[in-house]
This record gives C-alpha cells, sequence and structure tokens, in this order.
C-alpha cells in the first residue's frame, strides 16, 4: 500500500497567503498514487465555505477548489464546523473528534503542517 499523506492547514486563508498556497500543494500531491486527506483547523474552512470572504489569493483558490471536489478528496474539521462556517456540501467533508483528527494525523506516513 502507498505512503498516505495529510496535509494540515491552520493558517487564517484570512490574513495569510500561505492557506491557500497549502491547498494548491495538496492539490498537487493528490495526482499520485498516495491517499490524501486534508485537515482544516482554525479557521481554515473558510475556503470551503459557501461563502468565502476576504481570502488572500482567493482568486487563486478559487481555481482549485473544483477539481477537490471531482476528485473527492477528503477534508477532515472538528466537529460543528459545518454549522460554524456553512460549509460547501460539494466537497467531502468528514466532522471528527479531536481525537480521531489526531489519529488520523499520527497514523499517516508523510505530513505537512501550513
Amino acid at each position: 500500500m502507498p505512503p498516505s499523506v495529510v496535509v494540515v492547514i491552520r493558517e487564517d486563508p484570512q490574513k495569510s497567503h500561505r492557506a491557500v498556497e497549502a491547498l494548491r500543494i495538496a492539490l498537487g500531491l493528490s495526482t499520485g498514487e498516495n491517499p490524501l486527506s486534508v485537515v482544516l483547523l482554525g479557521q481554515a474552512p473558510l475556503m470551503i465555505s459557501e461563502d468565502p470572504e476576504d481570502i488572500v489569493d482567493g482568486e487563486i483558490m478559487e481555481k482549485y477548489l473544483p477539481s477537490f471536489k471531482h476528485l473527492k478528496i477528503s477534508f477532515l474539521v472538528p466537529l460543528k464546523t459545518r454549522s460554524q462556517f456553512n460549509l460547501d456540501p460539494g466537497f467531502d467533508v468528514k466532522e471528527l473528534s479531536e481525537e480521531a483528527i489526531r489519529l488520523a494525523i499520527s497514523d499517516s506516513s508523510r505530513i505537512l503542517v501550513f
């Protein structure tokens, strides 16, 4: 089985370009055979909300989002994130407990943190 990859994005997309850049990198990693999950923490779920506002490099992000939907890349978020951020139902989003997110990260073969 190929090594699994988790990309953890904890940067605030309203304050830093790093969140969108991390999303771009994650999409690039999804083209291989390695199973990929993206963990969105803090304000990062704004990037997959139905009404993303004031996101740094948001115009760049808009180019990548349809590919995440099409490829059904899993986004892991803390419990109650859907209601807090009004997440777009077109994304494959899994709300997990903090412990389950920690396990998903620790069970991964490769981890990138932004």
